[in-house]
C-alpha cells in the first residue's frame, strides 16, 4: 500500500476484509466504489465509471451511488448474485482529527436481505445451513426478515436433500464442505443459490447463549452443526444482535408428505408450468388471506401436506366452523385486514431498523387482536377457541407505543416530531425553549421593521450561516450604521447579523440539537424494551397466520362449494370420490361447465386405474385432481368434490407431460425412466403414483413391454394407489390378469359436426387416440392433415375417426356403406393377432387385390366430412395406386 493517500489505505484494509463483496465505502454523502468492484459495479448498475488520483501516478477507476438511494442499487446488485459490504464512518467528522475511522456494519447477501420491498409480502427469503454427518444430513433454515428458523434432518441421500430444499427454495446455503458438495447436485439450487463454504462446528455454549430455551444437549449432532454454521455465517455478515431468532423449530421429514420437484411443479402448486407465475396455480386458487404472514403461512401448509390425521382434522373443524358462519367470517376477515405484517415488523424491531411508522403500525395490528380473540371464541370450535387463547394481544406494548409515538411520525428517526408531547419531561422543556426561541424571533422580525421603516426586511434560517436577517439593496440606505453586522451577499439583498440575534441564535440551535439527540434515545429506548418482548410478538404472530390461512380456507371452500372430506378406517385404504373437480381448471372456466367425474381406487374395484383414451379427452386433468383432493384434504382444506374419502397418502409421485434435461444430457425418454426409477425405489402402499403417457419416447413395441413391466411392479410388489394413462390400448388385456387392475377411458362422442370430447371417465378400454384430429384442430395445414388420413388408410386403419367406446355403432355404420354381397363375403386383409399361441395352425389367407383394397377404403370413406381438396386428393392417390398396379 506504499504511496497511496491515507483514505485509499484505509478502504484497503478494509476492502482486504471482504474480498468476496463489493465494497460501498463511505465518502461524504456518496458510497463510493474503486479498482475491480468500481469496475464491476458500473458495468452492473450502468452507472459512469470514472477516476482519481490516489497517491500514484496512475489515476484509479472509481464509481458511486448517493447514500440515500443506495438500497436500490444494493438491490439490483443482489439480484444479479452478488455480495455487498457497507462501510460507514463509525466517529464524528467533526470532532475527529485526521482520516474518519471506518468499519464494516453489515454484509448484504441474497440470504440476508431485509428490506421487505425487495422481497415482496407473500414471500419468504430463506437461507439455509447444511450439514452432512454419520449417514445424517440437515438442512436448517432461516428467514431472517421474519426470525422463523426450522431444523430437520434425514438420512443422508439425494432425492430427500432435493424434497427438503423444495420446501424453502433458499436463496443462499452456507455448509462444511460435504454438505456444499451435496447439495451442488440439485442444479436448481446452484443456478439461483449462492452457496458458501465453512467451517464452524456446533459450540452448544454459544448455540444456547443464542437460544437460551433450546435443549441442545438433546438435538442430533448433524443438527447441531447445521444450525451452528447458520448462526456463524449470520453474525459475521450481519455484525449485530440476532435478537429475534431465539427459538429453533424443530421437525421430523417424517411428518410431513414428501414431494419432489416434479410433483410440485406437474400439479403447479406454488407456480405454473408454462412461466411459473403465481396466478394459475393452487396457491393463487386458495390464497384468500388477508395478512402477509398468512400468505406465507399458506405456501408452507401447500409445500407441506400432513401426515398427522388429528392435525389435519382439526384444521377441518376449524374451517367447518368458519365455512358455516359467513357473517363471523366476514367479520373475522375485515379484522384481518387491518393487521399489519406483525412477522415483519417485529423483525425490523429487533434488527434496529424499526422507525416510528413501524411502531404505530405495530399499535395498530395489536389493537385489532382482542377483537379477533372475541369473534374465534363466538365460533365455538374447540381450533379456534384454542388460537383464541393462545393469542397474547400484548396491551402493555400497545399503550407503551401510543403513550410515546406521534400520530404522524416522520420516516427517518433524526428530524424530530418522532416522540409525543407530554412524554419526557425534559424533552417537553426543550420544546418549549425552542418554540419561545422561534416567537422571540418572529417578535424582532417586527421590531426590526418597525425600527427601521422596512417592510420587506425579514428573518431567515439555514444550516450553514444560521438567523439572518435579509434587507433589499434598495432599502440599504435605511439601515441604521453600527448595529448590522453583514453575514452574506446576494444579488439583490444583503443578509446580516445583529449581537441580540447571535444570542438567541445559539440558545435556539442548542435547545433543538438537545431536542432532537433526546427524541432519538428515548425513542431507541423504546424500542429495544419491544425487541425484549421478542417471543411474545412471534408467537401472536403465528396465531394469526394460522387462522389466516384457516379463513382462507374456509372463503374458497365456500366460493367454490367444497365439501369436507373424510378419512378411510381401518387398514382397506380406499380411495373413493365422488363428483370430483380440478380446483385450478374449474375456476378458469367459470362460463362453462366442468364435468365432474368419479374415482373408486378400492380393495373391491381395484387400486390403479388404467386410462385409455384419445388426446385432448381430459386424461391428464382427470389424475392431476385426484392427486390435487388428496393434497388439499392433508393440508386441512375442503375438497372439490361432492364427496370424498380419503387415505392419508405418505408420498404423491406424478410423470406427467414431455421434458428433457439438455444440461444433464438426457433425453425425454431418460428423465421419464428416472422418474420412474425414483417411484419405484421410494414409493410405499400409502403412496399415490400419476403417471401420464407412460412408456412413450422409444418405439412402440418397447415402449408397450416396458408400461406393461412398470404396471405390474407397481401391482405386484409395490401395492399402492396408482392411476396410468396410456396411448398402447393393447394394454387393457392386463385387466384379466392382474386383479387390483380396472380398465377406464374417456368417452367421446362423434357426430356429424365432429368429435366432441365428453371429459368423463367410463369403464372400459379405448381404441383410438383421434391424433390426427387433434393436429386438425392444432390448425396443422390441411394437406399435412389430408396426407395423414392416407398413410394410415395404407396402414388398414379407418380414414376418419371412429367412437371411442361403442363399437357397436361404428360396426353398424360399416354395414349400412357396404353393399350387400361384400357385407356376407369374409373380411380381406384383416388378421386379429393372437395374445396368446395358438396350436392351430391358422389358415393362409389369399393376398387381396390392389382392386380389393381400394373398395375396402371406399366403402370405409364418409365423404361427408372430406374437404374438397381431401377428396381431390384421395381420387388422385386411389387413381395412381390402379396405374401402378396395372389393374382396370
Amino acid at each position: 500500500m506504499a504511496g497511496y493517500t491515507p483514505m485509499m489505505e484505509q478502504y484497503l484494509s478494509v476492502k482486504a476484509t471482504a474480498t468476496d463483496a463489493l465494497l460501498f465505502f463511505r465518502l461524504g454523502d456518496f458510497y463510493e466504489m474503486f479498482f475491480e468492484d468500481a469496475i464491476t459495479a458500473s458495468r452492473e448498475l450502468e452507472i459512469t465509471l470514472t477516476g482519481r488520483g490516489a497517491g500514484q501516478e496512475e489515476r484509479i477507476p472509481m464509481c458511486g451511488v448517493p447514500h440515500h438511494a443506495a438500497e436500490g442499487y444494493i438491490a439490483r446488485l443482489i439480484d444479479k448474485g452478488y455480495k455487498v459490504a457497507v462501510c460507514e464512518q463509525v466517529e464524528d467528522p467533526a470532532s475527529t482529527k485526521g482520516v474518519v475511522k471506518r468499519e464494516i456494519v453489515r454484509i448484504v447477501t441474497p440470504g440476508t436481505v431485509m428490506d421487505s420491498k425487495m422481497l415482496g409480502d407473500a414471500s419468504n427469503n430463506f437461507i439455509v445451513g447444511a450439514s452432512q454427518l454419520n449417514g445424517r444430513f440437515s438442512i436448517a433454515a432461516c428467514d431472517l426478515t421474519t426470525g422463523e428458523l426450522y431444523v430437520t434432518s434425514f438420512a443422508d441421500s439425494i432425492e430427500a436433500i432435493k424434497s427438503t430444499l423444495n420446501v424453502y427454495r433458499p436463496s443462499e446455503a452456507v455448509g462444511d464442505e460435504s454438505a456444499i458438495a451435496a447439495l451442488t447436485a440439485d442444479t436448481n439450487l446452484t443456478t439461483r443459490s449462492l452457496l458458501t463454504t465453512v467451517r464452524e462446528t456446533a459450540d452448544l455454549e454459544k448455540l444456547t447463549e443464542q437460544f437460551p430455551d433450546e435443549q441442545w444437549s438433546s438435538y442430533e449432532p448433524v443438527r447441531q452443526q447445521a444450525v451452528a454454521h447458520l448462526i456463524s455465517y449470520l453474525d459475521e455478515t450481519q455484525k449485530r444482535s440476532l435478537a429475534h431468532l431465539r427459538s429453533v423449530k424443530a421437525y421430523d421429514s417424517e411428518s410431513y408428505m414428501s414431494l419432489d420437484a416434479f410433483t410440485r411443479r406437474n400439479l403447479e402448486l406454488t407456480e405454473t408450468v408454462r412461466d411459473r407465475s403465481r396466478k394459475g396455480s393452487l396457491l393463487s386458487l386458495l390464497d384468500r388471506t388477508r395478512t402477509a404472514m398468512g400468505a406465507r403461512l399458506l405456501k408452507r401448509w401447500i409445500d407441506q401436506p400432513l401426515l398427522n390425521r388429528e392435525e389435519a382434522e382439526r384444521r377441518l373443524d376449524a374451517v367447518e366452523a368458519l365455512n358455516q358462519d359467513w357473517i363471523k367470517r366476514k367479520e373475522l376477515r375485515d379484522e384481518l385486514g387491518e393487521v399489519y405484517d406483525l412477522e415483519r415488523l417485529a423483525g425490523r424491531i429487533a434488527y434496529g431498523t424499526a422507525n416510528g411508522r413501524d411502531l404505530n403500525a405495530l399499535k395498530n395490528s395489536l389493537k385489532r387482536i382482542p377483537s379477533i380473540q372475541m369473534l374465534c371464541e363466538s365460533l365455538e370450535a374447540e381450533p379456534l377457541t384454542q388460537l383464541a387463547s393462545r393469542m397474547d394481544a400484548c396491551q402493555d406494548i400497545a399503550d407503551a407505543i401510543e403513550r410515546a409515538i406521534s400520530d404522524e411520525p416522520p420516516v427517518t428517526l433524526k428530524d424530530g416530531g418522532l416522540i409525543r408531547p407530554g412524554y419526557d419531561k425534559k424533552l417537553d422543556e426543550l420544546r418549549e425553549a425552542s418554540q419561545n426561541g422561534k416567537q422571540w424571533i418572529a417578535e424582532l422580525e417586527r421590531q426590526e421593521r418597525e425600527a427601521t421603516g422596512i417592510k420587506s426586511l425579514k428573518i431567515g434560517f439555514n444550516k450553514v450561516f444560521g438567523y439572518y436577517l435579509e434587507v433589499t439593496r434598495a432599502n440599504l440606505v435605511n439601515l441604521p450604521e453600527g448595529r448590522y453586522e453583514r453575514k452574506q451577499t446576494l444579488a439583490n439583498a444583503e443578509r446580516y447579523v445583529t449581537p441580540e440575534l447571535k444570542e438567541k441564535e445559539a440558545l435556539i440551535l442548542e435547545a433543538e440539537d438537545r431536542m432532537f439527540d433526546l427524541e432519538y434515545e428515548r425513542f431507541i429506548a423504546l424500542r429495544d424494551e419491544i425487541a425484549g418482548q421478542m417471543a411474545r410478538l412471534q408467537r401472536l404472530a403465528e396465531s394469526v397466520a394460522a387462522l389466516d390461512v384457516l379463513q382462507a380456507f374456509a372463503e374458497a371452500s365456500a366460493e367454490r362449494r367444497y365439501s369436507r372430506p373424510s378419512w378411510t378406517d381401518g387398514e382397506g385404504y380406499d380411495l373413493t370420490i365422488e363428483e370430483g373437480r380440478h380446483p385450478v381448471v374449474e375456476s378458469v372456466n367459470e362460463n362453462g361447465v366442468f364435468i365432474a367425474n368419479e374415482t373408486s381406487l378400492t380393495s373391491a374395484d381395484g387400486s390403479i386405474l388404467l386410462i385409455t383414451g384419445p388426446n385432448m379427452a381430459g386424461k391428464s386433468t382427470y389424475m392431476r385432481q385426484v392427486a390435487m383432493i388428496c393434497l388439499m384434504a392433508q393440508i386441512g382444506c375442503f375438497v372439490p368434490a361432492r364427496r370424498a374419502v380419503l387415505p392419508f397418502v405418505d408420498r404423491i409421485f406424478t410423470r406427467i407431460g414431455a421434458a428433457d434435461d439438455l444440461v444433464g444430457g438426457q433425453s425425454t425418454f431418460m428423465v421419464e425412466m428416472k422418474d420412474i426409477q425414483v417411484m419405484t425405489e421410494q414409493a410405499t402402499k400409502r403412496s399415490l403414483i400419476i403417471i401420464d403417457e407412460l412408456g412413450r419416447g422409444t418405439s412402440t413395441d418397447e415402449g408397450m413391454a416396458i408400461a406393461q413391466s412398470v404396471i405390474e411392479y407397481v401391482h405386484n410388489h409395490i401395492g399402492c394407489k396408482a392411476l396410468v394413462s396410456t396411448h398402447f390400448h393393447e394394454l387393457a388385456h392386463l385387466e384379466s390378469s392382474l386383479s387390483g387392475l380396472k380398465n377406464g377411458c374417456m368417452a367421446v362422442k362423434e357426430s356429424a359436426d365432429g368429435v366432441t370430447f365428453l371429459r368423463k371417465l367410463v369403464p372400459g378400454a379405448a381404441d383410438s387416440s383421434y391424433g390426427i384430429y387433434c393436429a386438425q384442430l392444432a390448425g396443422l395445414p390441411e394437406t399435412i392433415v389430408s396426407r395423414a388420413y392416407t398413410l394410415l388408410n395404407d396402414n388398414g386403419s379407418i380414414n376418419t375417426p371412429n367412437i371411442v367406446t361403442s363399437r357397436e355403432v361404428a360396426t353398424a355404420v360399416e354395414a349400412i356403406s357396404t353393399p350387400p354381397v361384400a357385407a356376407a363375403a369374409p373380411a380381406i386383409g384383416v388378421v386379429q393377432l393372437s395374445m396368446f399361441a395358438d396350436s392351430s395352425a391358422p389358415a393362409k389367407s389369399q393376398k387381396p387385390s390392389a382392386n380389393d383394397k381400394l373398395l375396402d377404403k371406399l366403402r370405409k370413406l364418409d365423404v361427408m366430412r372430406m374437404t374438397p381438396m381431401q377428396a381431390l386428393e384421395w381420387l388422385n392417390d386411389a387413381r395412381n395406386q390402379l396405374t401402378e398396379s396395372g389393374e382396370q
